[in-house]
């Protein structure tokens, strides 16, 4: 059986989830006061934002070897890289926001203080330029197979 076409619908339905995943931290972060119910959710969330990135991740480079086009195809392909690049940054830009809502929760549990307004503010940046780099991907990947 041909792995291409299952890779491929296993690999879009994982960045749909990604997307979706970040889109719910993001509604949190922004909705309104961070409550110790809401941050639990916020790290429960964030905890499979990661796993479903490690799953994009591995579903994208089993595409890679055994998708419809060689390995040669990609390596040469400047927006290939361009699209790895811009995917491993948004994880960089990820990293913040998970050790803040790490932090946070480990804070409230114990009895300590909600996050003030300037840290949550810090953390919302990051989660912004998620977005902005997130939304460079898929144009990155429609380039890929254009002779630009």
């Amino acid at each position: 059986m041909d792995v291409a076409y299952p890779l491929a619908a296993a690999h879009h339905l994982a960045v749909f989830t990604l997307v979706a995943v970040l889109a719910a931290e993001t509604a949190l972060i922004f909705a309104g006061p961070l409550t110790a119910p809401v941050l639990a959710r916020l790290g429960r969330l964030d905890l499979f934002y990661g796993l479903v990135a490690l799953a994009v991740l591995a579903l994208g480079i089993g595409r890679v070897f055994f998708g419809l086009k060689d390995w040669t195809f990609y390596a040469g392909n400047a927006f290939f890289w361009a699209k790895i690049a811009a995917f491993l940054a948004v994880g960089a830009l990820s990293a913040p926001p998970t050790i803040a809502f790490g932090r946070w929760g480990r804070a409230v549990r114990s009895g300590g203080a909600l996050p003030g307004m300037a840290e949550i503010g810090r953390v919302r940046r990051f989660v912004v330029a998620q977005w902005a780099l997130l939304a460079t991907i898929p144009l990155f990947a429609a380039a890929l197979g254009q002779n630009l």
